[in-house]
């Protein structure tokens, strides 16, 4: 039994509930007061709303940044669980600004402070750098490859029970599906503090990371270089187009309610499914680079397919390609 609290996976399931829940939310909730602001224009009301979120991820991703060496010093004298907590407790203290602006009169531009919040706690980037070290930590070194995959594959099957049970909650009322992602998030919290534990390698399997890490510094930097940007550029590109596709789906032609998002969220975090039974079945035939470069060629194709979407069979077409 003591070996099930090593586990990460049980975090990274419940956090993606609670995270599900918010997101529909807060895209919800954005694109309807972009409405209500632009008199039921949806075509002002989705570019308001783009605005909101790319100046919300700015803002976000600037001060995560800024935290990265304080949290990275914190963790490297109380564990990687230091990630996991943080990064939680900044989401949470984001959530909560998002409940505040329903119930009180404040201007949009309010909840940039709870992007400025959950950045600051370390955001995503921490909360999966914490995820990844504690996986490792939990598996064998011959198998950390494997563990990782099986934590997307129960990232992916949580992402796809959030986006199906957001949108019917958001349909029972929008303080409903709030409420929800706060306490399940709020439980992901508790978990990670009372329940995980940070269980350590041994000195012996510590000298060999460290002999392996000497060696793994006379690889040519330029091709790491190189990875390293090719992988910002993708995530840029990447991000920035969730963005659009999200609030895409709200106005006509699709004209989608939170059923049919939730659907669509659904469908997008099945994508961890399918990767994962690709890299099982694809990677002792192709390596890791025909896969990565696999996997590229598949996302913009299926953007691409999705950003001329005017039926929703199209949109879902172009999410499973």
């Amino acid at each position: 039994m003591g070996t099930f609290w090593t586990l990460v996976e049980p975090v990274v399931v419940i956090n993606k509930l609670g995270t599900s829940f918010f997101e529909m939310a807060l895209t919800q909730i954005v694109y309807n007061h972009s409405l209500e602001t632009t008199a039921g224009d949806t075509d002002h009301a989705q570019a308001l709303s783009s605005r909101f979120l790319l100046i919300q991820s700015v803002i976000s991703s600037v001060a995560a940044m800024l935290s990265i060496l304080p949290l990275s010093r914190i963790a490297d004298r109380h564990g990687p669980k230091v990630f996991l907590v943080v990064s939680q407790m900044g989401s949470v203290m984001g959530m909560f600004m998002l409940v505040i602006f329903m119930y009180i009169k404040v201007p949009l531009e309010f909840l940039y402070l709870g992007s400025l919040l959950h950045g600051l706690s370390g955001g995503g980037p921490m909360f999966w750098a914490g995820v990844a070290a504690l996986a490792a930590l939990s598996s064998e070194k011959d198998k950390r490859t494997l563990k990782l995959n099986i934590v997307d594959f129960c990232f992916g099957v949580a992402g796809v029970v959030g986006g199906l049970l957001s949108g019917f909650l958001y349909q029972i009322g929008p303080s409903v599906l709030l409420v929800t992602a706060v306490v399940v998030s709020v439980l992901a919290l508790l978990y990670t503090v009372f329940l995980l534990s940070d269980s350590r390698c041994s000195d012996t399997e510590s000298e060999s990371l460290l002999t392996q890490s000497e060696s793994v510094n006379k690889m040519d930097r330029v091709s790491v270089g190189m990875l390293m940007v090719a992988m910002m550029v993708f995530i840029v590109g990447m991000v920035g187009a969730e963005n659009v596709l999200q609030l895409y789906v709200l106005k006509p032609p699709l004209s989608w309610d939170s059923v049919w998002a939730g659907y669509g969220m659904a469908a997008t975090s099945a994508m961890y499914l399918s990767s994962f039974l690709g890299v099982l079945t694809l990677f002792s035939l192709m390596g890791d680079t025909a896969l990565t470069l696999l996997g590229i060629v598949s996302n913009c194709t299926g953007m691409a397919i999705m950003a001329f979407a005017i039926e929703s069979w199209v949109y879902f077409l172009g999410e499973f390609v």
